[in-house]
């Protein structure tokens, strides 16, 4: 078996990327699912219908990509599917298809 030896001097050459690619770099504290920009985080609340319809409102005026909110409004109404919140899992799927009609990608 070979083994490789690296350098404590070679890990701290060794610079984080400014982006994430969703590795951690070798050498580096980071973890996978760290955030790298907390401050563009989405946060998505359903524990009543009214918290889903705020995230829904939130999702639909932010300014990201129409691929971005798709997943953001999956994430809730898959969450709130598996909670067996059915009434917060219907609101997200109509923000979904209020937000490809106006885009206009069917279904």
């Amino acid at each position: 078996m070979i083994q490789v030896i690296i350098k404590a001097t070679d890990l701290e050459k060794m610079a984080d990327p400014k982006k994430g690619t969703g590795k951690k770099p070798k050498g580096s504290g980071r973890r996978l699912y760290t955030d790298e920009n907390p401050k563009d985080t989405v946060s998505i609340k359903y524990k009543t219908p009214a918290d889903a319809r705020a995230t829904v409102a939130k999702v639909k005026r932010i300014k990201k990509p129409f691929a971005r909110k798709i997943q953001i409004l999956t994430v809730l109404e898959q969450r709130a599917k598996v909670a067996g919140k059915h009434e917060q899992a219907r609101i997200a799927k109509a923000g979904k298809t209020a937000i490809r009609k106006k885009h206009g990608r069917k279904t």
